[in-house]
């Protein structure tokens, strides 16, 4: 069968694809732990369940316009204005098939077959695929210091000229770590300097710990008029726990904001009108659920963290923020997928490798399931990997015996 050669560039989501896997695993009743998700287990805000129920009850569930209705664009522009302290105008908003979307129709209004986009190392699996998806180039940014946290530095020594964008997603997805304040004014002025484009992929921002604070990007621009080259993504997947509505945005200029909304009408149209009032009704309501949300997974943090640090061989940063903690196990085995198949054959625990991020030798391990699951999940890992470890486990009622060394 003859395939394009984009379709041939492109490989599954692995996340997604750890997804399957677990519901599989877990409808044939094993006792399978998630440690790789991405979903927040606490319920959806009950102001978005009686937005689209009022909704369903009129009996007029239509097609959407393209780049959203005016009522969650308006929701939108509120939240705008409350947490980046900048007021936008309907023609500034596109409401998008999840953030995801949100940021696959930029860069598809933005880059040009063999055009560069930058991100840092470690960065969300599926940038460099969304590039390959409009025939650009993915170019990763590891730090030179080998942290999680980049700096000016390590993005102006890969800017060449193809280079057309910059990806940052602070707080970060795997690591958690949340960039300075001082790097986020760098990124924003040198972007503006050069005139490249600057995707602020912000869908976490407000799941930060330890007293930080929200750092608006707005702040730091000069340029704030229709030649910005700014585009803010968030959506309410994560805050929210959201995670089955899709529904995102992203704020730009009215110039790409009219683009976006081209191509997104010809590829989904609006999104649905019932998942868009259902983002309405969690915009506009009772905010209470996001801190409650906020509060038990920097609870679950500290959880997995104390586990983790207690593993002989594991190196982990203390995340600053999202649900995902990126732990080094290079020192039980460098190649990560490898050491993920061993952890869901030998003890049934899904992970994510790090390689699909950027980094080897890493595994993601998320904190957003239950205390019992991070305690049991690192349990069982420790007792696969710890050479010390004895020779036996139960998991239930079953029975395991360490048979490798």
């Amino acid at each position: 069968m003859s395939l394009s050669l984009i379709a041939k560039s492109i490989k599954a989501s692995p996340t997604l694809k750890l997804n399957e896997k677990f519901s599989i695993l877990k409808e044939k009743g094993e006792p399978v732990i998630h440690l790789g998700g991405g979903e927040p287990k606490s319920k959806i805000p009950m102001d978005a369940i009686l937005s689209t129920v009022a909704h369903v009850n009129t009996g007029e569930v239509r097609y959407a316009p393209a780049d959203g209705i005016p009522a969650l664009k308006q929701a939108i522009i509120k939240y705008t204005r409350e947490y980046y302290e900048r007021t936008v105008s309907p023609e500034h908003v596109i409401a998008s098939g999840g953030a995801k979307q949100a940021i696959m129709v930029a860069l598809q209004a933005i880059l040009n077959p063999q055009e560069e986009v930058i991100f840092p190392v470690p960065y969300w699996v599926s940038y460099p695929d969304m590039a390959r998806l409009v025939g650009a180039i993915p170019v990763p940014a590891p730090a030179e210091d080998g942290t999680f946290y980049p700096r000016l530095q390590d993005i102006e020594s890969r800017v060449g000229s193809y280079t057309k964008a910059v990806i940052i997603n602070s707080p970060n997805n795997p690591s958690g770590a949340m960039y300075s304040e001082e790097f986020i004014a760098d990124i924003v002025q040198f972007c503006e300097k050069r005139d490249i484009w600057l995707i602020m992929d912000d869908i976490y921002h407000r799941l930060i710990f330890d007293g930080k604070k929200l750092i608006n990007c707005y702040k730091y621009a000069k340029k704030l008029d229709e030649n910005s080259k700014i585009i803010v993504v968030n959506g309410v997947s994560k805050q929210y726990a959201m995670t089955g509505f899709r529904i995102g945005w992203a704020i730009g200029n009215k110039k790409i904001i009219d683009a976006m909304s081209n191509i997104q009408g010809h590829q989904t149209s609006g999104p649905s009108v019932l998942l868009q009032k259902a983002a309405v009704g969690a915009l506009n309501g009772i905010q209470s659920g996001v801190e409650s949300l906020r509060v038990t997974l920097e609870n679950n943090r500290n959880v997995m963290v104390d586990l983790l640090r207690s593993f002989e061989g594991v190196k982990v940063h203390k995340p600053d923020g999202t649900f995902y903690c990126f732990a080094d196990f290079s020192a039980y085995e460098k190649n990560s997928n490898k050491l993920s198949e061993f952890l869901i054959d030998k003890v049934q625990v899904l992970t994510v490798p790090g390689k699909e991020f950027g980094m080897d030798g890493h595994l993601r391990l998320s904190y957003c399931g239950t205390i019992k699951d991070i305690q049991e999940g690192i349990e069982r890992m420790k007792w696969a990997l710890d050479p010390n470890s004895p020779n036996e486990l139960y998991i239930g009622d079953r029975k395991l015996v360490r048979d490798w060394s």
